[in-house]
């Protein structure tokens, strides 16, 4: 059983509800000009991220459908053999179609997404690797929403950064217990510690989340063994 202790005292639905409503207005207004802006994801400007999370929604509904293995077997059968190749053809599936419908795909599918999880917390729905927790799979998205609000510069106020890298530091601390290697993580006054190959480290909460989402993190901030050992992007 997965320690899930990090998450006691999160709403995983109200942290989806925060992370949408932030995408939403920034890629709303967002200049002409910005779309084409490079990205924290590498080869991906800003538009290209927003066609990624429109295609992610398909899998997201494939898996309250109870469809995943459906969809993964057409994705095969387009010649997908990976999560790289699925990714990008979702955002290649998607050029060409305007900024602005773009963003109406996503909002539209992933309202409906964040609905029916809420309406279903406490049961589970089909995932890559079957049945899994619905409120788990919904802190997952949330910390993949915060990631990509990231990678597409959206701007974060001073008031909202503290209490936003403390959920996603918790959340990140669960994640890497999750995955199953041989880090071992807890919580230690406003900072994580990390232990690998028998070495502890303090990694500050925000540095932390960055080295697990696989984001570049500030020169000398953590070792290069340590932030391989935690990054948790295929």
């Amino acid at each position: 059983m997965v320690d899930t202790s990090d998450l006691n005292g999160l709403d995983p639905y109200d942290l989806l509800d925060a992370e949408a409503a932030r995408i939403d207005a920034y890629l709303s207004s967002l200049p002409t000009g910005e779309w084409a802006r490079p990205s924290r994801c590498a080869g991906w400007s800003v538009r290209d991220v927003a066609a990624h999370l429109a295609a992610t929604e398909t899998y997201h509904h494939a898996c309250l459908d109870g469809r995943a293995r459906e969809l993964f077997e057409a994705m095969a059968a387009r010649g997908v053999s990976g999560l790289s190749e699925a990714n990008e053809l979702g955002v290649r599936d998607r050029d060409g179609v305007p900024n602005d419908e773009v963003v109406a795909e996503w909002r539209t599918a992933d309202t409906d997404t964040r609905h029916r999880m809420r309406g279903r917390d406490g049961g589970d729905m089909d995932s890559s690797v079957g049945p899994y927790p619905v409120r788990l799979q919904a802190f997952h998205v949330a910390s993949e929403l915060a990631i990509h609000a990231d990678d597409m510069h959206v701007p974060i106020t001073a008031q909202e950064a503290g209490a936003r890298w403390a959920w996603r530091a918790r959340f990140s601390r669960f994640a890497v217990k999750e995955s199953g290697g041989d880090v071992a993580v807890g919580p230690r006054d406003g900072s994580t510690t990390v232990r690998v190959n028998g070495v502890d480290h303090t990694l500050d909460d925000a540095v932390f989340v960055e080295a697990v989402a696989g984001r570049p993190v500030p020169d000398g901030a953590v070792a290069d063994e340590v932030a391989a050992a935690l990054s948790l992007t295929p």
